[in-house]
């Protein structure tokens, strides 16, 4: 399948994510339960709380959305192949696309990205570089959709790190429904 930001943004509003396989064919999944943070139920460590206090990264946004999803895809195994990068970075230049970025002085250590849909926010991937950056990258993130009023954080597919952030598992039919509210929500990102 081509990917083109139509196909793109029709999936995810149909609750869709693409992930690429290895030989770089792209396929759309949805999984049953979804992970989701409750917006509000955000949990933060005593230690992640005083790094971010401390203002030990400074964080940005959009300022090298790409420079993100290329670091996320740098893995043994990934799902983000470059016919992705160039639909997420198309999508990022119609702001439909962000990026959450930690730095220590010029150097982008830790960063988010996902797609933002009405008052929906769908996380991709995340990478850090060093200790706690992404972390970092997603209380403010988590911040900043609680300040714009949007209602839903879609994280996909749970796992032991995102759980210990506070991401909960909820049945698709429940996770269709709230997306289909919050794509009524006129919200912005920036």
């Amino acid at each position: 399948m081509r990917l083109n930001l139509e196909i793109l943004e029709s999936c995810y509003r149909a609750g869709a994510f693409p992930m690429a396989d290895r030989y770089g064919g792209i396929q759309f999944y949805r999984s049953d339960p979804r992970a989701v943070l409750e917006l509000g139920s955000l949990r933060v460590s005593k230690s992640l709380a005083r790094v971010v206090r401390k203002g030990v990264y400074e964080v940005r946004i959009d300022r090298d959305f790409e420079g993100v999803i290329r670091a996320c895809s740098r893995r043994p195994e990934t799902w983000i192949s470059e016919e992705i990068i160039r639909g997420f970075v198309a999508l990022h230049e119609r702001g439909k696309a962000h990026s959450v970025e930690a730095y220590r002085g010029d150097e982008l250590v830790g960063g988010l990205y996902g797609v933002t849909l009405g008052g929906a926010f769908m996380g991709e991937s995340m990478f850090a570089r060093m200790r706690d950056a992404s972390k970092v990258c997603f209380v403010y993130l988590v911040e900043r959709l609680e300040e714009r009023g949007y209602v839903l954080l879609d994280c996909q597919i749970q796992n032991d790190h995102l759980a210990s952030l506070g991401v909960v598992e909820i049945p698709e039919r429940e996770y269709l429904k709230r997306l289909g509210e919050a794509l009524k929500l006129p919200r912005s990102f920036v």
